[in-house]
This record gives C-alpha cells, structure tokens and sequence, in this order.
C-alpha cells in the first residue's frame, strides 16, 4: 500500500512540476479557456482526475488550439492507465506548442507510442526531439539513440519487403481461439501445436496433433495423448524427424524443479509413454521451455532464464549420450544471446540454421526472427534479421522451416469477429533469404526380419563417410518397424541398420552432387546370423582397377569390426566380385586383392586370423545382368558371409 501511495505521489509531483515548468507561457488567447485549465489544477490536487479531465475537455472546446490544455490532459489520461486517450492528446498537444527542452519526457513518451503502433517516421523525429532537449537521464538519451537505429533498419526494411505471402492453414485447422508453436515430423505428414479454446486465461493449453492424408488434407486435431495433456498446462512442444521423440513444457507440476520444465515422452505404435521430467541436468529452478529437437532427438535447443546467460531470457543446447543421459546444458554464446531476450528457437533438420526470435539483435521493435548458421568452425555466425512483413513492431512468435526449404510455419496474432484477439498459424513459401544453408529430405521405410517378415526394432545409424562421424541415431518402432532419418546435401552417408543376433545391413547414398532431393522409400530387411547369412558391404570404396582401400572406407570397417566383437563367436568369410570388365584372370585376382585388403585391415585392428577369411570370385557370381553400368556397379561389391 505504501509503495502505491508513493508512485501517486511522485506522478503528482511530476504532473505539478510539469505544470509549472510549462505555463509560464500558454498558447491560448481565451482568457476563459485559461481559467479552465488552472481550474483543473485544483481537481488534480483534489485527486478527482475525472473532473480535472472534464475542465480541460471544457477549455479545448473554448479554445482548440490550446496545446498546454492536451498535454495536462495526455500526463492524467497516463497516470490512470488510460494509453490511447494519452496517445491521442499527447500527439495533438505537442503538434500546438513549439519545441520546449522542458518538454523532454513528454518527447521520448510520444516516441515509444509512435514506436510501439510501428510508425517509424513519427517515432524517430520525437526521439530525436527528445535528444535535442539534452535531456540529464543518460538511461533514456542511450535508449533513444537505439530506437532511432531500430527506426532506421525498420524503414530501410519497410522500402525493401521479403517477398513473403502467408496463407491461412485451412480448416479443420485453426478451430481453436489460440494455436501457435507449430512443429512437424520430417515428412510433414504430422503437425504439432499448442492450443488454447480462447484468450480465457482459465482454458486449459495442451498439445494437439493433426495427421496429412494425401486424399483428404490435414485431419481433424485432436490431443497427442491423455497421458500427455493435464490438468496442468502443456505446450511449446518439440517433435523428432521421426515422429517418435517428444519434448515439451509443463509448468507447476509436482515433480517441477521450476516454474516450468521440459518433459519428455517416446512413441511405440501409436502410443506415447508417459511423460518423464528431463531431470536437473537439463531443467533448472528458473523458467525453461520451447524446445526444439534437431532431426534424430539427439540435440536439443530450449529458451531459459537461468543464470549464467547473456540475459534473462537465453537460448540453451543439450546432447543426448549414447547411455541415455543429457549433458548438461550449454549457453549458445554472445553471438546469438543478447541482453535482451532470445527465445524460440528451432533447429533446421539439416542441422545447419538456427532460426530464433530476439529483441536484443537489431530489428523492427519487440521481438523479430532471425537466422543463424553454423560453421565449419563450430560457431554461429551474427545473426541476419528475418526482414519486413514477417517482422513488424509487434512480437513474433516462432518460425519453423521444413527440410527441402520450401515450406515455412508461423503463428501470428489476428482479430477476429466482433474484435476477439485470437492466434492462428501461416504457411508460407520460404524466400531465398530465408532458406537453411542446407537442403534436407529424408529416408523412410520399416525393418524387417527378412525370414519372418515380422517388424524389428533396430538401430538404424547414418554416418558422414567423408569425416567418419555419426550424425544421426534413430530406433525403428518395434510394433510397426517404421524409421525416418534425414539425408542432407553437400554429404555421402552410410545408413547402418543393426539388431540382436542379426547380421547388420549396409547402405549407400551419395548426395555430394547437385540433385534432386526426392524423398526415399526404403524397407530394410535383416538376416539372422546363421552359416550362410550373407550381406553386401556397400561402403567399402576402391579406385578403378585397385585395391587398395580409400579413406571413405573407414566407416564401414570399423563397423565389421565392431560386428564381430559384439559376436565373438561368429566367423565369415569376405567375398570380392566384380563386373566383366576386362579379362576373367584380372578381375579374379583383383577380386582376391580387394577381398585381403580387408580382412588384413580387420585382422590388424585386432579380430583374430582364425575367424576371418577371403576369396575371390571375380566376375563368376554377377547379381545382376552385365548390360549397363547400373547394373556393372552392383556387380562390383564386397560381400561378408556367416561360415
């Protein structure tokens, strides 16, 4: 009660001084308007500001170029509360009365109205007023000074817009009064969001999923999961490439180490489990939400106001180990986290960009989008402002980018019937300047055990052979066997898909050169290992007519022998065949050579002589006809058999 006793009082003293300071002289020549205007001194002092209003309504009525009576009025409409009754006099006040030092706060007041409607013109002369009144509060001179550059961008923005034309999603989407944090699975086959039945603070907001069917469009949506929506409230969620890994946010809950934590949940079938808090190396005792899962669930971005960051509100990362944990978090750095707030983000599939929204980095007022890359380096490079009209003055929400960069996702605040404030979600074609550095599609297909056709739930692993690093980890579903891993230009992979007492499967994409990204189809099946189970090595590469194995290589044998220690047991035979190429005793002894070639790598790296042999075939077992160069290169292949 005290403090509010004391901010009256200190507006009241404002408002007297003010007064003082600026009716030495006054504009009007009614003497009757005049009177009114001290009259309404004594009702300030009275605290009825009602009645004060009324009297200066009466003295602007005898005189409507009395610009002091406007300004009295603007400072009580401000005081109670009132903005766009102080807005509209502040503005006509200050346009009656010539320029007045004494006049400095009311300068940079009429400025942030300005800024804050987005009309940079009017904004930057009334900072720049303020400016030249030499005002004593260095604060407010600094503050002025970078909302002039904000206007400055701003305007330069609004004369050069992004080509961007955002459409509507159709219904049944954007039923509900509020519905943002759009996310969806690589395939955009699901889209995620969070939804509120209106602006009602009490309307529960939970997480809805809706399906795409290629005859019928988006479904109905419908909540994830009973296990997942609560009593609590759930949202700003996160989903892998896959469709299988879930993160989001949920706050006040029992087992909540803040206000609100991240929560994860994994699909099998159709099911979700039940949710599971992400633990205190990952949440903290402050605020932590929107997250965002990189392609394969390993990598996860998130916003916090925990303390070690650049400001209060930091975009934080996390990775998954191989046993299951998360590291602890790390700060994204001052290249992306500013002072201010840094919110939103969302990882590209391709992993390369990091689109994220700020208030700290040069924009157009409130928070704007940008983007980030990801060097070779391993940092971030400044942040490039996402431009004119996805920015306005107004706050955006979060924007996500699908793999092949060609569709983007955004919520944005709308009026709806009868002036309801409602949230809905846009799409877009992505603008050149808006794209990832990188293009993405993705492979998909189900497991198999190949002798019962039954689904498995394998490892399915996708390696860049050029630097022999693992980029991405995902389980095939152990109900439906289905998997998703995203296949990023600019790179050659190796796909492995391994399980339990079967033989691993060895596959090949090439995306080095420019192509066409079509989505792939592919079903993987597994052979048990047993005498006679063979599999083709499709990453094992030797320049024409050699044998001596190159560097892209290692991948693949490092994976034999870690096959074989894993099956201590099991010994194979490594088999060389070519095409018809050439002469039948060249290309059988090249078939030998490429054959030793490999297990003296392996027996060198340790697997014992005793479980490992070679032959070679040369041409006498093609797979396929020897009548085009498609078919020669299958031919051309290492082959790893269970003895």
């Amino acid at each position: 009660m005290f403090k509010v006793l004391l901010l009256l009082l200190l507006l009241l003293t404002g408002f007297v001084n003010s007064t003082l300071a600026q009716t030495a002289s006054l504009s009007t020549s009614s003497k009757r308007a005049e009177e009114l205007y001290y009259k309404a001194d004594t009702y300030v002092k009275a605290r009825d500001f009602r009645k004060a209003l009324e009297v200066l309504s009466d003295a602007t009525e005898k005189d409507p170029d009395f610009g002091e009576a406007y300004l009295k009025s603007a400072n009580l409409y401000k005081m109670m509360g009132e903005k766009e009754a102080a807005f509209q006099h502040l503005q006509k006040g200050l346009a009656l009365v010539p320029f007045n030092p004494a006049r400095a706060n009311e300068y940079y007041t009429l400025a942030g109205f300005y800024f804050d409607r987005g009309n940079y013109q009017a904004a930057k002369e009334q900072y720049e007023h303020f400016l030249r009144a030499n005002p004593r509060n260095q604060k407010l001179a600094d503050l002025a000074r970078k909302h002039i550059r904000t206007t400055d961008f701003a305007l330069r923005a609004m004369e050069n817009p992004v080509n961007f034309n955002p459409e509507l999603l159709p219904a049944p989407l954007n039923q509900f009064g509020l519905q943002y944090f759009p996310y969806t699975t690589a395939d955009q086959h699901q889209i995620i969001f969070t939804a509120r039945l209106s602006s009602n603070p009490g309307h529960d907001e939970n997480i809805y999923v809706s399906q795409w069917h290629e005859e019928g469009g988006w479904q109905e949506p419908v909540s994830i999961s009973g296990l997942i929506n609560s009593a609590a409230q759930e949202g700003a969620a996160t989903i892998s490439g896959d469709g299988k890994t879930l993160v989001f946010t949920s706050c006040n809950r029992p087992d909540s180490y803040g206000d609100c934590d991240l929560y994860i949940s994994r699909r099998t079938g159709n099911e979700w489990s039940k949710p599971r808090n992400m633990g205190n190396t990952v949440n903290s005792r402050a605020w932590d939400s929107q997250p965002s899962l990189s392609a394969d669930g390993r990598t996860l971005y998130f916003t916090s106001t925990r303390g070690g960051g650049q400001g209060q509100e930091d975009i934080w990362v996390t990775f998954l180990q191989d046993d299951g944990n998360w590291l602890k978090p790390v700060n994204l750095g001052a290249s992306v986290n500013t002072n201010g707030k840094d919110m939103a983000p969302f990882i590209h599939a391709s992993g390369s960009t990091l689109y994220f929204v700020s208030d700290g980095h040069l924009g157009m007022g409130g928070l704007d989008a940008f983007k980030t890359t990801f060097t070779k380096q391993r940092s971030w490079t400044e942040p490039v402002n996402m431009g004119y009209p996805l920015n306005t003055h107004a706050d955006e929400g979060s924007v996500i980018i699908s793999p092949d960069n060609r569709t983007g996702y955004y919520s944005r605040q709308t009026m709806a019937e009868a002036g309801n404030v409602g949230i809905h979600i846009f799409k877009f074609e992505v603008p050149d300047s808006w794209k990832s550095s990188a293009r993405s599609t993705y492979a998909q297909g189900r497991v198999f055990d190949s002798e019962t056709k039954k689904p498995l739930a394998g490892v399915v692993q996708l390696y860049d052979v050029k630097a022999d690093s693992l980029v991405q980890q995902v389980t095939s579903d152990p109900v439906s066997g289905e998997y998703t891993v995203v296949l990023t230009e600019g790179k050659q992979y190796a796909l492995y898909v391994s399980a339990p007492k079967y033989l691993m499967n060895s596959l090949s994409f090439d995306y080095t050169s420019s192509q066409d990204l079509a989505p792939l189809v592919l079903d993987v099946y597994l052979n048990p290992i047993k005498a006679g189970a063979a599999v083709v090595l499709n990453n094992l590469f030797f320049a024409t007519g050699e044998y001596k194995l190159v560097e892209e290589s290692k991948t693949e044998l490092n994976k034999i022998i870690g096959f074989m220690r894993q099956n201590d047991g099991v010994k194979v035979e490594i088999a060389g065949h070519t095409d018809d190429v050439g002469s039948d005793a060249a290309n059988q002894v090249l078939s030998e050579k490429r054959a030793k070639a490999v297990v003296d790598y392996l027996t060198t790296n340790g697997i014992p002589k005793v479980r490992i042999q070679y032959k070679g075939y040369g041409e006498a077992k093609p797979v396929k006809p020897n009548t085009s160069e498609e078919n020669r290169s299958q031919n051309r292949r290492i082959e790893m058999q269970v003895l």
